[in-house]
């Protein structure tokens, strides 16, 4: 018998064997105006060394902005660059799909002709691209900039704003007391807004003051949907114009991040009323930065104003840092996630006003059972990450109606941001809450039969958890606390200590446990231990 998993260590591993070594890996991203590729390598305790980093000139960005889809010539351009970038990953030993990650964001995502362009890619590359969704790039955001909140433990009071202002979108992620409590994208770009302009043949010399307008309608959009006032600091990610940012901004070394006071910045109108090939010749910076480093830097300047902030922090991280840590699979990220939707799980439901102390002990038994049972379901932090999201909110519905309350919390959760979790994430959790009482699983349930197969296994040996915590809180009093579990051939039995009479427990094991036997092989039988009467 065992309150918790119990996993043998394991032996250290000799330097010949393959699972020691570093393995090489390479991040693709597909951008507005450049594609650019890091190559890094991975160490199996998570640490990274970057060991490439190329960008190529791409105009994905001035076709989609301009004409709603991508050009066939831009299209062959990608396809030549792509071409010599799996050149140089075969050269650093990267040649397996699993050691690659390409994405793309808004410039593909808004094509009409999106499907063309992945298809084209692939035949002629072999590279599948993800088009990732706000979601997850807003994620990816978050744990590339983790780190600097550890660096200075003052960002995890109050409120810290981090932006990325990219080529056709800019994203806010607000950050209170070290957790997002919001995350939006705005159709603000650099190159989404010159592109605009340009299609109404606006005369070059009213340019800036019209960018300069565009920017003061948006950030009045944001200050208004953004749920904080003021903020004590932007973290501002230089994404697109890094080498420009490295170059313009005083004060920057060897480092990747340099903070200014807003009170005595006043750089960006500065830069911004420069001509590109002025920066270009002066500084020594890349064609496709100068067009766009002063406009990126005015957003930046433009919001910290408005929201109030008394320093700016520009960073090199990116969203491509937080693709390399997903690679790495390093438990701390893993973690932070988990923490992150933990605490979006909790603030939607107390908005439903849901029974904190009997969804969070849910949550905690169906963990403890995620983990006894891991040998089983052979299922890993994230899909735990989600066991407990849905166990938080499995009962939401009943702010609508206690009668079939679980398909109401389906219809919140389907319905609600969650920060962190993509479209499918989220039909997952949804159906999760859907399934912690009466219907099983069914063919027939429409969101159910939209997932693939391997979807729906994790959605089964999910609920079947979830359906098994939430019996063993029956009377919503937290009673089951010390729990043992054994296999006793094909029985799973749950040993409740320091409980009475566990009569309740059992009524309501019998009624939800079917699911858990379909699933796992085993009925379930809970008995009182020697320190109970039940």
């Amino acid at each position: 018998m065992s309150s918790r998993p119990g996993h043998p260590a394991a032996p250290p591993l000799s330097e010949s064997d393959p699972r020691a070594r570093a393995r090489q890996v390479a991040i693709i991203d597909i951008g507005a105006r450049a594609i650019r590729l890091d190559i890094a390598e991975i160490h199996p305790d998570g640490r990274m060394r970057l060991l490439e980093s190329l960008q190529r000139a791409a105009g994905l960005g001035k076709d989609t902005f301009a004409e709603g889809s991508i050009d066939r010539d831009s299209i062959e351009e990608c396809v030549a660059i792509l071409k010599g970038f799996k050149q140089t990953m075969t050269e650093y030993g990267v040649s397996s799909p699993d050691q690659v990650r390409a994405v793309a964001t808004s410039s593909v995502r808004e094509a009409a002709n999106r499907d063309t362009f992945l298809d084209r890619i692939y035949i002629a590359t072999g590279i599948a691209v993800d088009v990732l969704e706000d979601a997850e790039v807003e994620h990816l955001i978050h744990l590339a900039i983790h780190d600097l909140f550890d660096a200075d433990p003052a960002l995890n009071h109050g409120h810290v704003l981090a932006v990325e202002a990219g080529g056709g979108t800019t994203r806010l992620l607000l950050i209170q007391d070290g957790y997002v409590t919001y995350s939006g994208a705005f159709k603000l770009g650099t190159l989404r807004m010159m592109e605009t302009l340009e299609s109404y043949q606006t005369p070059s010399d009213r340019l800036g003051a019209l960018f300069d307008q565009h920017i003061h309608r948006t950030v009045n959009q944001m200050t208004e949907t953004v749920p904080a006032r003021r903020v004590s600091t932007v973290i501002a990610l230089a994404g697109d114009t890094e080498t420009a940012f490295r170059r313009l901004l005083p004060g920057w070394g060897s480092g990747d991040l340099v903070r200014a006071r807003m009170a005595h910045f006043n750089l960006a109108e500065k830069i911004v009323a420069t001509p590109a090939d002025k920066l270009m010749r002066k500084y020594r910076i890349p064609s496709q930065e100068a067009e766009s480093a002063g406009q990126a830097l005015l957003i930046y300047d433009r919001i910290a104003r408005a929201f109030g902030a008394r320093d700016l922090m520009v960073t090199t991280k990116s969203m491509r840092r937080g693709l390399l840590l997903g690679m790495a699979g390093v438990p701390s990220g893993a973690t932070r996630f988990a923490e992150q939707l933990a605490h979006s799980a909790v603030s939607l439901g107390r908005k439903y006003r849901f029974d904190e102390r009997h969804s969070l002990h849910v949550a905690d038994l169906s963990l403890r059972l995620f983990d006894e049972l891991q040998a089983d379901h052979g299922l890993g932090p994230h899909p735990k990450a989600l066991l407990r999201t849905a166990a938080i909110l499995h009962d939401i519905g009943a702010f609508v109606s206690n009668s079939a309350h679980h398909k109401h919390s389906m219809y919140l959760v389907l319905n609600s941001e969650i920060f962190g979790l993509t479209k499918h994430d989220n039909l997952i959790v949804a159906l999760l809450a859907r399934y912690h009482r009466r219907a099983e699983p069914r063919p027939t349930h429409p969101e159910y039969a939209a997932l693939d197969r391997d979807s729906r296994l994790v959605v089964a040996k999910l609920a079947a958890i979830l359906r098994v915590a939430d019996a063993l809180d029956r009377g919503h009093l937290q009673r089951v606390q010390n729990l043992q579990f054994s296999r006793e051939g094909a029985r799973f039995a749950i040993v409740v200590d320091d409980v009475e009479d566990v009569t309740l427990e059992r009524l309501a094991m019998k009624d939800k446990s079917s699911l858990f036997e379909d699933v796992f092989g085993m009925t379930v039988v809970l008995r009182a231990g020697q320190g109970s009467k039940g």
